[in-house]
């Protein structure tokens, strides 16, 4: 049994994480299994009805790899637009929402955590779906990051459709404050313990979510379900001093800009970060993703147009910088294993399929990653996505997973506590709770540069863990996890046997 270090969202997910661990899980089985808790009690940020990206440094220090478990355009033989409407929120400073059946894509996360499992896991994988079944059942109460986003769409969003407000607002009309349990959703989860994700796909629950979107108007059909398949992919490399790190290419953008950021860092911070570091940074940022809104955010090749930006970042670092609601979980092990994980379901769509419990994504209504409109890919294309999960290999042995949610603000976060603990000389819980800093719509007239002040949500919510082999311990390994204060993270460490403390880090 390896040691593991677990960084995830709740109590709730780590303590799954940590059941599977004891059982003789590695770091991939420890992530899929608080992921699958995170479906079930990360109201509004993620569900069964998610896409996400599974990125797995293998504990034989070869090549990292991502599994492509994003959303998929639907609307195979369909008309396409309609089932929608949009709802103005003062979320995150303001955003506009698409909500209704038409914004529901095809699903992918569970079909990609299955791939991940079959490649890298231990256990079986209804011990791994297990937890989420018995928190399903049970009930939980909403945490702080979900009834943050719920403050504000509540009612526009969770009030639509009446098993999402019933299951959300108490018989006042207020958000929940007791323990909410969602009919069906366990029945739901015991299906893919027993069939794996083909329930989503071309089983019962496949059947109840497409006919459920298609009569209220989406275009979510059972062939668009069917013909999903996750992509297992090379991690795209960054070296930044003796780490190598992986994280996931095109046709996500988050990963691409994850690792053109740190190329421009230059090894920053030199130690503390400073007034120039800062400076610096925001200059990167500029550069990264205003390129990524000019260019990747509209691109017909995002392969190759991405591949044309970092020949540019690593050829005239100078020439780059004078142009102008998700859950995230982190594991490694002893055996030098490392899993990333990030999920998401949009805002959502609001509603819940019937006989499910399965709350739907509204991927195809995230405005800011749908540059072509609503329905403006063809059926069976992959979205777009912000997602950067990141996995790290140092030439003395260590592994690094880190992640983080926060829509446009992953990338940033990412970079920032990945420089904070390589170059800035800071342990990673320091690196992951240093102020941030942002630049929103780069290089537009209405860019902001936004400088963090309190620790808050807004600027994402990184957890990493770490596996360092120890000096002096007699071959021990120093196992670390760090969870971002400004959500309701947790952290677990599972050893196998006692040991002395690790040194400082």
């Amino acid at each position: 049994m390896p040691d593991v270090s677990i960084a995830a969202p709740n109590e709730a997910s780590a303590d799954a994480g940590e059941q599977v661990a004891r059982a003789g899980g590695n770091a991939v089985d420890a992530a899929v299994a608080a992921v699958l808790v995170t479906m079930v009690n990360e109201v509004g940020l993620v569900s069964l009805s998610s896409g996400g990206f599974v990125t797995v440094q293998p504990p034989d220090g070869s090549a990292p790899q991502t599994v492509d478990g994003w959303m998929d355009m639907p609307g195979r033989g369909r008309a396409l637009g309609g089932g929608t409407w949009d709802v103005d929120t003062e979320y995150g400073g303001g955003v506009t929402i698409t909500i209704g059946a038409g914004s529901v894509a095809a699903h992918g996360s569970v079909a990609a955590l299955e791939e991940a499992h079959r490649r890298w896991g231990r256990l079986p994988w209804r011990d791994l779906v297990t937890p989420a079944i018995e928190v399903a059942r049970r009930g939980f109460r909403l945490s702080s990051a979900s009834r943050y986003y719920l403050e504000y769409v509540h009612d526009d969003i969770f009030g639509w459709d009446d098993e999402s407000r019933a299951a959300v607002h108490d018989e006042d009309g207020a958000i929940r404050t007791g323990l909410v349990v969602v009919p069906d959703l366990a029945a739901s989860l015991e299906l893919i313990a027993a069939d794996g994700s083909a329930a989503l796909h071309t089983g019962e629950l496949a059947r109840l979510v497409s006919d459920d979107v298609i009569r209220r108007g989406g275009i979510l059909g059972a062939a668009d379900l069917a013909e999903y398949r996750p992509v297992v992919r090379p991690s795209l490399l960054s070296r930044v001093g003796d780490w190598t790190f992986g994280t996931n290419p095109p046709p996500s953008v988050g990963g691409v800009c994850v690792t053109a950021m740190l190329r421009l860092l230059d090894g920053r911070p030199h130690g503390p970060w400073d007034d120039g570091d800062v400076e610096h940074l925001v200059r990167v940022q500029r550069a990264v993703l205003g390129h990524r809104l000019d260019v990747l955010d509209v691109s017909d090749d995002l392969a190759r147009d991405a591949g044309a930006f970092l020949a540019l970042v690593d050829r005239d670092h100078l020439a780059v910088l004078e142009s102008g609601s998700t859950a995230h979980v982190s594991a490694t092990d002893s055996d030098g294993g490392a899993c990333s994980v990030t999920v998401s379901s949009g805002y959502s769509s609001g509603m819940i399929a019937r006989g499910t419990g399965i709350w739907l994504n509204n991927c195809l209504g995230e405005q800011e990653l749908n540059a072509r409109g609503l329905h403006g890919l063809a059926p069976g294309s992959r979205l777009l996505s912000n997602m950067a999960p990141t996995v790290g290999h140092h030439v003395d042995g260590s592994a690094l997973a880190i992640g983080s949610p926060g829509a446009d603000r992953i990338t940033t976060a990412v970079v920032q506590a990945i420089a904070g603990f390589v170059n800035g000389g800071l342990g990673l819980q320091e690196a992951i709770d240093h102020p941030r800093v942002h630049v929103h719509r780069a290089g537009r007239p209405d860019e902001v540069v936004k400088v963090e002040t309190d620790l808050t949500m807004y600027y994402g919510g990184v957890s990493a863990t770490l596996r360092r082999p120890a000096k002096g311990l007699a071959g021990d390994d120093a196992m670390v996890a760090a969870a971002d204060p400004r959500r309701d993270g947790a952290v677990r460490l599972v050893r196998e046997t006692p040991q002395e403390p690790p040194t400082a880090l």
